[in-house]
């Protein structure tokens, strides 16, 4: 099997594994939804810190809610042994990374779509205007969580202390992006919306590079 249809069957898989349980997706939801309803009443959401520290607070809790959901990555194909299975299966053991990064960026896309118009509501901030750039930003932060998080729990489903191992190292190593991400979401939400191309195309090519390592060094993290 060749690179797409090998990513595109355990895609699949990934999927109909979720949507069957919907486990991962709940519990994100959930988490989300519990901060963002926390903080806004520490807010006043009609004032101007609304708009400032709003971003933030969602980026912040898209990334705890990540490392939950990209915790159970790869546990589930510890037992009876099928990350082996799967590796036997296809010939490009990066079709495994890919499948399963590519499950997570439309899990999180998805749960971060379903909880703008919370976000919105708890803390007066259009988000309509200028969907289609923040969307974008979404997008991009959440491929990088993706990539990072989906390399990192890879190595921690063999550690023993797997529950703590992964936010730890997940934490540092995703700083420059939710830093950007709220960055340019601030700027997209203020009263005057600016588009930071910079900014955008720093988590393009975070992105690009570590899914260029990630291709280069992914059957290594299959094999510890």
């Amino acid at each position: 099997m060749g690179l797409l249809s090998s990513t595109g069957t355990l895609l699949g898989k990934e999927l109909l594994t979720e949507f069957r349980s919907r486990e991962l997706l709940t519990t994100t939801v959930v988490f989300i939804l519990v901060v963002l309803i926390l903080f806004s009443f520490a807010i006043n959401p009609t004032s101007e810190e609304s708009r400032e520290f709003g971003p933030g607070l969602l980026w912040l809790a898209i990334l705890f809610a990540a490392s939950l959901m990209l915790q159970p990555c790869f546990l589930r194909e510890q037992a009876n042994d099928t990350l082996s299975s799967l590796r036997l299966a296809v010939s490009d053991p990066f079709a495994i990374f890919l499948a399963k990064l590519l499950a997570n960026t439309l899990f999180l896309l998805l749960t971060e779509i379903l909880m703008l118009p919370l976000f919105a509501a708890f803390y007066n901030v259009p988000v309509l205007p200028q969907f289609r750039y923040l969307l974008l930003v979404l997008f991009l932060g959440s491929l990088g969580v993706s990539i990072a998080g989906t390399a990192l729990s890879a190595i921690s489903a063999q550690a023993r202390m797997r529950e703590l191992l992964l936010p730890l190292l997940l934490l540092p190593l995703l700083t420059p992006v939710l830093v950007v991400s709220a960055t340019v979401s601030v700027s997209l939400l203020d009263r005057e919306p600016v588009v930071q191309w910079k900014g955008i195309g720093f988590l393009a090519i975070f992105d690009f590079i570590f899914l260029t390592a990630l291709w280069l060094f992914g059957e290594y993290l299959l094999e510890e």
